[in-house]
């Protein structure tokens, strides 16, 4: 047959012998006929690029490998038998080389590679030698006025999808001085640096935390990172922003408490705070308000209605994303913590029994005598809104509706408050933590109120586990 034709399943189940397999390597159209498989009794099987182990996060990410006795040919060591034998000259791949260019001529291999010549194994070369190349790259030049007289100055690590979509804008808008942008890979931190008009970008995470003219980090790399760095802001003196959640386990959260009676003790006043927007959110703060003239316990009902995730995503790993609770549904129990305006005293947690546990409905009881359920469920449709929220109180009743309409029943002077557009409070979130960076107002979240969110969160989390 011609190289540059495949062979089509009738072709290779007449080379098959009796009860063969066939082995689709990489990605072509299929079109196979029961009749060509039958007469023989043949399999069909597609392959997994580099083998078993392709694509599955706990071998790739973690490193838990499959048992040999079982799979024998796993990814990785299918690569070290192909270069064992490489190495020693028993696999030969200098016949499979058609071109060789230099990295600088790397455009015309390309060229090459998506033109109609000729071309098997292209290679690309580079020099033997190469110098280190900056972590820094400096992407604005800025007049900056006198140290200590300008806004706050901001560094954010991670520049992620929400970081670039949501957070850096917000803090943009509130007039923080954007000085750098932190990636591991560099290239969406060049690329957020230049849109956003950040004064340089790095992919030197800790130089953000040795910089004297850094006051404030922004946070915003995954959740199994965030303990670990919001200590590292305050123990060099920083103010921290981390985008929920503070921390996953409770060692963590004593040691972000621990670093911050450091930095008291040593007279810093640091500003922690934790993006909790939706207690910032204009609706919200209409039902605070109004939450204000009432002296008795109140009742709160905050259905999530989350959508399903991967049991394989990272946010679904205790390790690395906390689970869907600890991860998101903090947010929830932050918002029934600022309306209740009381401390939690007692929660009680029924679990849905899946693989993800993330159907899930928490029972707060607050010191004040009043109660709050959050329903965070994962087995809805897209079709139904995602969040509502309920409040009844002194023979009222308030109910919020995916931020955007806001209804009064029985509440003298108030019918209703109702939005254009989505408002989750992003923009009051980041104004409000760059104001008190700035001097202009306190902490938007008292300390104890983060911790104690963090701590129900895992709690939350954890007491399906633990129950009796």
């Amino acid at each position: 047959l011609p190289s540059s034709r495949t062979l089509t399943s009738g072709e290779a189940s007449a080379m098959s012998r009796k009860r063969g397999r066939l082995v689709l390597v990489g990605v072509t159209g299929l079109d196979l006929a029961r009749e060509d498989f039958y007469k023989k009794e043949l399999t069909f099987q597609v392959s997994c690029s580099y083998g078993p182990g392709r694509h599955d996060a706990q071998y790739e990410d973690q490193g838990i490998d499959y048992p040999v006795g079982f799979v024998r040919w796993t990814e990785q060591r299918n690569f070290e038998a192909v270069l064992d034998m490489m190495a020693d000259g028993r696999l030969d791949v200098k016949p499979l080389i058609s071109h060789r260019f230099a990295i600088e001529q790397a455009e015309q291999a390309y060229e090459l590679v998506g033109g109609a010549g000729p071309s098997l194994g292209i290679l690309l070369e580079y020099p033997a030698e190469s110098a280190k190349p900056d972590a820094q790259v400096r992407t604005q030049t800025v007049a900056l006025g006198p140290k200590g007289t300008g806004p706050a100055t901001i560094a954010f690590i991670g520049s992620g999808n929400y970081s670039t979509a949501v957070l850096i804008p917000a803090f943009k808008a509130a007039g923080a001085r954007m000085k750098t942008v932190a990636s591991a890979g560099g290239v969406s931190g060049v690329h957020a640096g230049r849109k956003f008009g950040f004064e340089q970008t790095t992919t030197d995470t800790a130089s953000v935390f040795a910089d004297p003219d850094v006051n404030a980090v922004v946070i915003t790399t995954r959740h199994d990172s965030h303990g670990s760095m919001v200590c590292k802001a305050l123990r060099a003196g920083k103010h921290v922003f981390v985008e929920k959640p503070l921390a996953l386990t409770a060692a963590q959260v004593a040691e972000v408490e621990a670093a911050h009676a450091e930095a008291r003790a040593a007279g810093r006043n640091p500003v922690v705070m934790v993006g909790f927007n939706r207690r910032f959110a204009s609706q919200v703060q209409r039902i605070h308000a109004l939450l204000r003239g009432v002296t008795g316990p109140k009742s709160f009902v905050m259905t999530v209605n989350a959508g399903a995730i991967p049991a394989e995503h990272w946010t679904q790993d205790r390790e690395v994303g906390g689970g869907r609770i600890v991860g998101e549904g903090c947010h929830f129990i932050d918002l029934l913590r600022f309306l209740a305006g009381s401390p939690v005293s007692a929660i009680d947690v029924c679990t849905m029994d899946t693989r993800t546990a993330d159907t899930v409905s928490i029972q707060m009881a607050f010191h004040d005598g009043s109660i709050g359920t959050v329903h965070y469920f994962a087995n809805g449709t897209k079709a139904f809104p995602k969040e509502r929220l309920e409040v009844f109180a002194a023979g009222r009743v308030l109910q919020l509706d995916n931020f955007r309409k806001l209804r009064g029943f029985g509440w003298p002077g108030f019918r209703k408050m109702n939005l254009w557009s989505q408002d989750k409070g992003q923009k009051a979130c980041a104004k409000a933590f760059v104001d008190a960076v700035a001097g202009r107002g306190p902490a938007p979240i008292p300390f104890e109120e983060i911790i104690e969110v963090a701590k129900v969160s895992i709690d939350a989390a954890d007491f399906p586990r633990t129950r009796p």
